[in-house]
């Protein structure tokens, strides 16, 4: 029976938070710290915090919440959950700290979340017992009983991770560790203070016994009772006093948050953190959080595997005559700070968390997603930041021909750009021969640049040759600007110092694998301008340019796609295998499915292999590809329904591009061939496709060519108005042939 009326009561669906983590919140030092941090991180994408205290059966006496718990709180990052039996409901739970079920909670919360994740920051047990804090076959039991068989458990770092699984060999551990995370602009300090005579050691933490040195000969040699060396000492020092018997009088004793870290590690020199030779540190925050301030880290070898290059590694014995001789070397001093403030920003950034929250489908609204305008227009420029390029301006459109350089093997965005650029400026593509095809293909006029296997020579020959080369066009073409791709290698550099006339700019890669490319960081100051294409997955980029941005442009994904979407057609079949077959014939005109192959072999019973370049993908039902920039954002950017296989020798974070791509819902993705196969297969369902074609047209991004075309034109501009130097080629007059 139809109700020919509406309530007049209105039911209000309760909250679905993007996290909820549960934990004791009265722990002190690193567990808090952790939730701290991912709380902030959180916070600042726009993602919602809920806090479920549930408390451990370890801390018995009655204690308050941990104080930077509780600002959170207060300054309205996260909302705290009641202990009322009120269901608390979120995309993603995390727990942490294992040792709370290491006995039957009093009362479990009632949470429902898609993704459940026990955070194992703390290992079973130490070089003595491998189960001593926690028996981890307890603890699965407990928690997959009370939160359902589908929890995933992290573990922290390696040292958790090979612990859990000689204890638990069968537990199904993800391939990353879920790291800790830190802010370093949060912890950065200025170290006005110049070094004196006597350097500073010291080191900050909760007092625990098996967080220092059991011995006092190794406690002494780790913190020297000598008036060479002044030691510091922020909670826990009373603990070395008692193994000591007296109180150094080189020490200075600080209760336990008497002074907030940050401040306690701007008075000090170097950090310096030895420990029970039994205890198994799971991570060492504490030492992060020395790095991100700028102090040196002196540690035991064991926290090699974390932290690589970016902290010094000894034994207690050899802790005096590192520090003297790093601090009288200021040079080497400064280098360890940089080196290891880098590595912390690069590893253990915010976004790093932002990425593993959208791999589980937690995507930032906002900024973050590439639906929103991603062009920032530079300082100067005349039709800098304006959606189409300029008609007019000094050498543009005025009926000279201007030349400018598209230099790299980047073919498929040299010509997205070039395709708005305004009459009156010419592109050049300067490549190998892998890509000059392509650039012909496009009507734009080419020249040869050999790579080293090409030519046969070594690589310290090819980059005289690669200076030679460029020399040569530069003086033919008398370029306004070169735009380089990729990567500037020594012969680009060698070439700009020859030839500063030409404004020479980078077309500049994201999302870099993390860990990797950093070293060309600090090239960008040889250019005159930045650009830096869009991603479609930016919110799951953990590569070193993340944080290296400023003065940079960026702009939407650059794609050859047309102007308007090509239209989605295509029919259904089934599928029952993936084998090795060819894709390569033109899309057939007739209405049947067809199989679209980018860089990998595939084949799927009742669809036609066929090629498509962007402007006809609306013929291609469906699509497995490689998750390389330009498949990536053409095939997303077309709404083919996909499965990306991601390819694990790629410079670029493929991994990352076809995880984000699943967990925003916009195609599939998978790592091997098994995979691979039933993910096609599923993808032979009608309503699997229109599933991820919806997707897509929900979250729409732009083509960037026009704004880098008017980015270009822009610094073209400049180059115009201020002319070149003496000695240099006069740019601009076309090439002399």
């Amino acid at each position: 029976m139809n109700c020919p009326y509406r309530p007049l009561t209105t039911v209000v669906e309760p909250a679905v938070y993007d996290v909820a983590i549960l934990s004791d919140l009265r722990y002190p030092g690193g567990n808090s710290a952790s939730i701290v941090a991912e709380i902030r991180a959180q916070a600042a994408a726009g993602l919602s915090t809920v806090l479920i205290h549930l408390p451990s059966p370890h801390l018995r006496h009655a204690r308050p919440f941990q104080s930077r718990i509780i600002a959170c709180l207060r300054d309205g990052l996260a909302d705290l959950a009641h202990d009322d039996g009120t269901e608390v409901a979120a995309k993603v739970l995390l727990i942490r700290q294992p040792r709370i079920f290491t006995a039957e909670p009093a009362s479990v919360p009632v949470i429902r979340a898609r993704h459940t994740i026990v955070v194992l920051n703390q290992p079973p047990g130490d070089e003595g017992d491998d189960q001593r804090y926690y028996v981890f076959a307890e603890v699965r039991e407990r928690v997959e009983r009370l939160f359902g068989p589908g929890v995933g458990w992290a573990p922290i770092s390696a040292q958790v991770r090979d612990n859990v699984l000689r204890v638990a060999p069968d537990t199904p551990l993800p391939d990353t560790d879920w790291h800790e995370i830190i802010d370093v602009n949060d912890w950065a300090v200025e170290r006005r203070r110049a070094p004196g005579a006597v350097p500073v050691i010291g080191r900050h933490g909760r007092p625990d016994p098996v967080k220092w040195p059991r011995e006092p000969g190794e406690l002494l040699q780790a913190y020297p009772d000598s008036p060479d060396v002044k030691v510091r000492i922020l909670g826990g020092g009373e603990i070395g006093v008692r193994r000591l018997g007296r109180r150094p009088p080189s020490w200075d004793v600080v209760e336990f948050g008497a002074e907030a870290p940050r401040d306690f590690l701007a008075s000090l020199d170097f950090f310096v953190y030895f420990h029970d030779p039994d205890w198994r540190e799971a991570f060492g925050r504490t030492i992060l959080e020395a790095m991100a301030s700028g102090t040196p880290v002196i540690v035991g070898p064991h926290f090699r595997k974390i932290f690589g290059e970016a902290a010094l590694y000894t034994d207690p014995a050899g802790v005096r005559d590192l520090v003297r001789r790093l601090h009288g070397d200021r040079s080497q001093y400064d280098a360890l700070v940089a080196r290891a403030r880098a590595f912390v920003r690069e590893q253990f950034g915010s976004t790093s968390h932002i990425a593993r929250l959208a791999s589980l489908g937690v995507v930032p609204a906002g900024p973050a997603l590439p639906k929103l305008s991603w062009f920032s227009a530079p300082s100067e420029g005349p039709g800098v930041g304006s959606s189409t390029a300029p008609s007019e301006g000094p050498g543009v459109g005025s009926g000279t021909v201007r030349t400018v350089l598209f230099l790299g093997d980047d073919p498929a965005r040299f010509r997205a750009i070039a395709a708005h650029l305004p009459p009156g400026l010419e592109a050049v593509v300067v490549a190998g021969s892998s890509s000059l095809p392509e650039a012909h293909a496009a009507g734009l006029l080419t020249e040869y640049l050999p790579a080293a296997a090409d030519l046969g020579v070594p690589e310290a020959r090819w980059v005289g040759f690669t200076r030679d080369r460029l020399r040569h066009l530069v003086d033919l073409y008398r370029p306004r600007a070169v735009l380089v791709g990729g990567v500037p290698h020594d012969g680009i550099l060698a070439t700009i110092a020859e030839h500063p006339g030409p404004r020479w700019l980078w077309l500049r890669p994201a999302m870099w694998r993390r860990g990797t490319g950093g070293e060309w960081a600090a090239r960008g100051t040889a250019f005159a301008g930045i650009l830096e294409p869009g991603e479609f997955a930016a919110a799951g980029d953990e590569g070193w340019t993340t944080t290296a941005r400023a003065g940079v442009t960026t702009v939407a994904p650059i794609t050859n796609l047309p102007d308007v979407p090509p239209r989605r057609t295509g029919g259904c079949a089934t599928a029952d295998a993936w084998s090795s077959g060819r894709c390569g014939e033109p899309v057939p005109p007739r209405d049947e499915p067809t199989l679209l192959c980018r860089g990998v072999e595939a084949r799927l019973p009742g669809f036609r292999p066929v090629e498509a370049g962007p402007d006809r993908l609306g013929d291609v039902t469906v699509a497995v590809a490689r998750a390389d920039y330009t498949s990536y954002h053409e095939l997303i950017g077309a709404g083919v329904p996909t499965v990306f296989v991601p390819d694990p020798r790629a410079a670029d974070d493929e991994l990352a591009r076809a995880r984000f791509a699943a967990a925003a819902g916009v195609a599939r993705y998978a790592t091997g061939d098994q995979a691979a196969a039933a993910e096609l297969e599923r993808l032979a369902d009608p309503a699997a496709r229109e599933g991820l074609t919806r997707r897509c047209a929900e979250l729409a991004f732009g083509n960037g060519a026009a704004e880098a075309a008017a980015w270009l034109v822009g610094q073209v501009s400049l180059a115009v108005r201020r002319g070149c130097p003496s000695g240099t080629a006069t740019a601009g007059d076309g090439p002399r042939r």
